[in-house]
């Protein structure tokens, strides 16, 4: 945790350096928000909201990230009442885990383009806070603007609010609508909903030469966008999970900052870090990962970074656009565990990273 903030007394500033002295060279910086989700979370076998549901390994499967499904239908908001956007009317409900890399990133680009939302927390074990859908993963995003719509797959999310808040011309059901869900089958046979066009912002001609004035800008966000999805997210859980003091102390923040029962949460703490770390080496292996996956991770972020360059801000330029708020969603659930320190201290992401801090905070102020 950050160092606490200097006091009067001396007993207090003692205790203030030597928290400071502890911390590595990259974070002896102003105390900040934390926004998501320092954590953990994620496990990227089953998807947010995967699994079936067994006390022994519901955390583990449960917060995990993976390509979720879309399913659009009417849903009356019943127990949970959203915020309301002084113009459009749009109101906004977010489903899901705080430590789900997909939920941060749909939380990263609700916060900087300034939003209202609602948040319901949802418990991965018995997930009764969505038994409204038939749809059983996270994040669930309810959007009403005049005509109640689910959204799931939170880059489906996120091009469908982008496009609405872009075009003046489609209502949000019709825009739902560009993006049908596809039956495919997976390399081992499982049957999954996917999109083929879920980064694409369904915009006409004049709105995407406003929004993209040369056609290389749309083509990288894209490329990136889907980069996050199809290999940064599966660098997560191979490195939170690497080591046994690692993923217990990946499940402990997992327990804190979800939504558990007492008995639930000490299973999940102890007997879940046990599950996953095996989890996370399976993985490592499916996704060709090396001996060192901290080796993939540095090399991961430093791709992004040189994908960035030293001549702009951000990938948008002078502001983020939809690939920096995907890759800083993602990244941002490593906060406070070992692996996101490494990376800060190992790679050049610092300096991209702590831009993206600051504009989220100056957005949300």
């Amino acid at each position: 945790p950050p160092a606490p903030r200097r006091a009067g007394k001396m007993a207090a500033a003692g205790r203030a350096w030597r928290a400071t002295a502890l911390l590595p060279p990259w974070r002896l910086r102003a105390p900040r928000r934390d926004y998501g989700g320092a954590a953990a979370a994620t496990a990227a076998v089953a998807g947010c909201g995967g699994g079936r549901g067994r006390l022994l390994l519901g955390a583990a499967f449960a917060l995990g990230g993976g390509a979720g499904l879309y399913l659009a239908a009417r849903q009356r908001l019943r127990e949970h009442s959203a915020a309301e956007l002084p113009a459009g009317r749009l109101q906004l409900t977010l489903y899901q885990y705080k430590t789900c890399p997909f939920c941060s990133k749909v939380r990263a680009f609700l916060d900087y383009h300034g939003l209202p939302y609602e948040i319901v927390e949802v418990n991965p074990i018995m997930r009764k806070e969505i038994k409204f859908s038939s749809y059983r993963k996270v994040p669930i995003l309810l959007a009403d603007a005049g005509s109640p719509l689910q959204l799931n797959d939170s880059s489906v999310i996120i091009s469908a609010i982008k496009t609405y808040l872009i075009s003046k011309r489609n209502s949000l059901e019709e825009i739902v609508s560009f993006y049908p869900p596809m039956k495919t089958v997976t390399e081992q046979g499982k049957e999954v909903f996917e999109y083929g066009n879920k980064y694409w912002l369904m915009l006409d001609e004049k709105e995407t030469k406003r929004i993209y004035p040369v056609k290389e800008v749309r083509v990288e966000e894209m490329k990136w966008r889907k980069w996050a999805d199809d290999w940064l997210v599966h660098l997560i859980s191979p490195n939170v999970y690497r080591t046994p003091r690692e993923a217990l102390a990946s499940f402990d923040y997992i327990v804190r900052e979800g939504k558990f029962g007492t008995v639930e949460g000490f299973f999940a703490k102890y007997m879940g870090a046990v599950a996953m770390f095996f989890i996370s080496k399976r993985l490592k292996k499916r996704h060709h990962l090396r001996d060192n996956v901290r080796e993939d991770l540095y090399e991961a972020v430093n791709e992004w970074v040189k994908a960035v360059g030293k001549h702009r801000l951000f990938m948008g330029g002078n502001q983020p656009n939809l690939a920096d708020l995907a890759v800083y969603g993602v990244l941002r659930v490593m906060e406070g565990l070992e692996a996101f320190d490494d990376m800060m201290v190992h790679t050049k992401i610092q300096p991209w990273y702590q831009r993206m801090e600051e504009v989220i905070q100056k957005a949300e102020a």
